[in-house]
């Protein structure tokens, strides 16, 4: 019954409320009661000594009944609600207009009476019922003196039969009949209110979790079509909420698409390392096969060719794996650059000298550019480095005979380092994909190319929180260029 937040809040609002109004409505009763009772006491603080003073009660310690007969009359007729006792100097009854039977006490406390008598009291005050063992009720009373002396108390009680329970007090008053069923109403209409309200308060905390169970379902569409009602960015509790988990949602989705395409990437990953080393290990197997087999019927010369070819691949082998376990060091959280100042200068210098010989062998001429002296970068050496050579191999790979390779050095607001070739160019299709590993079109036309080279450079240099970029022209060439921040002062 009490699934939702709203049933749990409606219940425990309607239990405050019937609480609060019981409290209300016997605070009202008692009040009322007590301020009728004040009222009483205050119109007859006179009576008992007026009773006294008109008639003699008692001589010598005797009860004058003519005389109590004459008063109980009278105020039977007046009054049948007022009971008068006659007491004597130790609070003892002498005698009562109560009828027989009905008074439990033979004797009252003449603490209060006392206190009466003294006029320095704040109404009303009670006293004991001597019809009741327990209750107390107001009262008149006066002292009964002769010729000085005290014979005894002359008490009245005010309130007659008293009624024992609020019930019986609200079944007996219209006005409390009246403002009980007022009060009621009120706390009702404020219920009914306050369900409203808080229906419209939890009615955005419902939707939510709708929402959130939606996601949890699979439904992705579901967190962001939750509208966060708070205008003027004045967010509440549920409005941060929302916001919050519709932002949480987005990065979860983010994350498994994330996931998604590292999945499908490590599939690609497995299926063409498993092609490309498989490629070269079942021809080094078909070569070394070959030769045990008819090993006695080639001569030294053709046994030398195959050992060179099965060199060739193992060389490509050892290449692809040593490039494989480098790309996963640069991607692995734990990678970490260690930077330093150096000369960006004699550094291209030196890694172009290794490609010296290959320029020539393949009439390609390999140059480099640098029209001022340029200060020093703070980079991790090593890696860039390593992303240098990958460029230059690149686009000597891509750049036929007669072409020309040139590394260009720029001061702008960094130094700006740029590989430019004369090669067949990128498809523009391929732009968005080259710096994947393994992407076709890093392989194609040539074998022996391990399409590991541009995904390691592109790492190297976001590991430097800089990006490569790649401007081509099909056909005519490519070029690649990265930044390195400077270091003004060396």
């Amino acid at each position: 019954m009490f699934h939702s937040l709203y049933s749990k809040i409606a219940a425990g609002l309607a239990g405050l409320f019937l609480v609060v109004g019981l409290v209300i409505i016997g605070v009202i009763a008692f009040s009322a009661d007590m301020y009728q009772q004040e009222v009483n006491q205050k119109l007859n603080t006179r009576l008992a000594q007026q009773i006294v003073k008109d008639r003699l009660l008692m001589t010598d310690g005797r009860v004058n009944q003519e005389a109590l007969q004459e008063i109980f009359h009278m105020l039977m007729v007046i009054n049948p609600g007022i009971e008068i006792y006659l007491v004597d100097p130790q609070g003892k009854i002498l005698t009562f207009s109560a009828p027989r039977g009905s008074v439990k006490l033979d004797r009252i406390d003449l603490g209060p009476v006392k206190k009466w008598l003294t006029g320095e009291f704040t109404a009303p005050l009670q006293g004991d019922d001597p019809k009741s063992l327990h209750r107390k009720k107001v009262f008149s009373a006066a002292t009964i003196d002769r010729q000085g002396k005290l014979e005894g108390y002359l008490y009245v009680i005010l309130g007659g039969e008293a009624y024992d329970s609020v019930v019986q007090k609200l079944k007996a008053s219209y006005i409390l009949q009246l403002s009980a069923w007022m009060i009621v109403a009120g706390l009702l209409f404020a219920l009914v209110a306050g369900l409203m309200l808080f229906a419209l308060l939890t009615g955005r905390l419902k939707r939510l979790a709708i929402v959130m169970d939606a996601f949890k379902r699979g439904d992705a569409q579901a967190p962001f079509s939750f509208p966060v009602s708070t205008p003027h960015g004045s967010f509440d509790e549920i409005d941060r909420l929302s916001t919050t988990f519709k932002e949480m949602a987005g990065r979860i989705e983010t994350q498994m698409e994330e996931l998604r395409a590292s999945d499908k990437m490590r599939r690609e990953l497995v299926a063409n390392v498993s092609h490309d080393l498989r490629t070269p290990l079942a021809t080094l197997q078909g070569y070394i096969e070959t030769l045990l087999i008819k090993e006695h019927q080639y001569s030294p010369r053709e046994r030398r060719q195959y050992l060179e070819i099965a060199i060739q691949h193992c060389q490509r082998l050892n290449k692809l794996v040593s490039e494989l376990l480098e790309l996963a060091k640069l991607e692995s959280t734990r990678m970490q650059i260690h930077p330093e100042a150096f000369n960006i200068q004699e550094l291209v210098q030196d890694v172009s000298l290794k490609f010296s010989l290959i320029a020539t062998q393949k009439q390609i001429q390999l140059v480099t550019r640098c029209e001022q002296a340029l200060p020093f970068v703070e980079a991790d050496i090593a890696l860039i480095e390593r992303a240098l050579e990958n460029l230059i191999e690149n686009a000597l790979h891509y750049t036929p005979e007669n072409g020309h390779v040139t590394i260009e050095l720029s001061l702008e607001t960094d130094i700006v380092i740029c590989i430019r070739d004369t090669g067949s160019g990128i498809e523009t299709s391929d732009l968005d994909h080259i710096f994947k590993r393994f992407y076709p079109g890093n392989t194609k036309n040539n074998g022996s190319h391990s399409g590991l080279g541009l995904a390691i450079t592109s790492k190297i240099i976001e590991l430097h929180k800089r990006q490569i970029t790649v401007a081509t022209d099909p056909g005519k060439g490519s070029c690649f260029c990265f930044s390195l921040p400077r270091v003004p002062h060396i």
